[in-house]
């Protein structure tokens, strides 16, 4: 067992650690959208894009703030139970406000650009991995519509591979740059382009047909966007 002295450095490192890491932590704020809330029609409609980026979204900023909060003043008290507890809030709030805060630059309204197919080396990318931009979509729409439940459907950068990658998340789970499987790092995903799946997404639209939203949204992805973090993440 520790003696009282060991027990009270242990805790006061716990503490001045805790000081250190609370200093540089800042809040998240909800991003402005780069169009209206009309920009997207027909595609994805007014009341859709309002109540999902002023209600959702702004919820998961809300509530991750909240639990950033509370976390500060668990590593302050030195309540580990708590700092436990919060990493489930802190996952599933921060990794709602990174997946948004990456889809809605992800859409382009006709007028700039949304919808017009990729060209050069990402167009390049996605032919020789899939044979086809068109069977590039098919194999995008199945994998997201098939995720159960809530989830994202990805076209991510596989870093060790240097090829694109299909991959799908539940729930909030942000596509990261390293998956660890089993204990071990099992490959690199750098996310490229992102789609929101869950029903809040496209229900007040196209109710509970999964299928008619993936198909519509093609038409307003801005593929500019995707180009750009597919040449950093190269």
């Amino acid at each position: 067992m520790l003696s009282l002295a060991a027990r009270s450095i242990k805790s006061s490192n716990f503490k001045s650690s805790a000081r250190c890491l609370t200093a540089v932590r800042t809040k998240v704020t909800l991003p402005d959208l780069p169009y209206g809330y009309d920009a997207l029609e027909p595609y994805i409609n007014t009341e859709i894009m309002k109540l999902h980026h002023s209600k959702h979204h702004q919820t998961y900023v809300n509530a991750y703030n909240a639990a950033e909060e509370k976390l500060q003043n668990s590593f302050q008290g030195g309540n580990l139970t708590e700092l436990i507890a919060l990493q489930t809030a802190i996952k599933f709030n921060g990794g709602g406000h990174i997946n948004h805060s990456l889809f809605w630059q992800n859409l382009a309204p006709k007028s700039n650009g949304g919808g017009e197919k990729p060209t050069g080396e990402l167009l390049k990318a996605i032919e020789t991995k899939w044979g086809s931009f068109d069977e590039f979509i098919a194999k995008f729409n199945a994998a997201s519509a098939g995720v159960q439940g809530s989830g994202w459907g990805w076209l991510g950068y596989n870093k060790e591979s240097k090829q694109l990658e299909i991959a799908t998340t539940p729930n909030q789970d942000p596509l990261l740059e390293v998956v660890v499987v089993r204990g071990s790092a099992h490959k690199s995903l750098v996310p490229l382009l992102g789609v929101d799946v869950w029903e809040h997404a496209y229900y007040l639209q196209y109710k509970n047909v999964r299928p008619d939203y993936l198909k519509a949204i093609w038409e307003v992805i801005n593929w500019k966007t995707v180009a750009e973090r597919f040449s950093k993440a190269q």
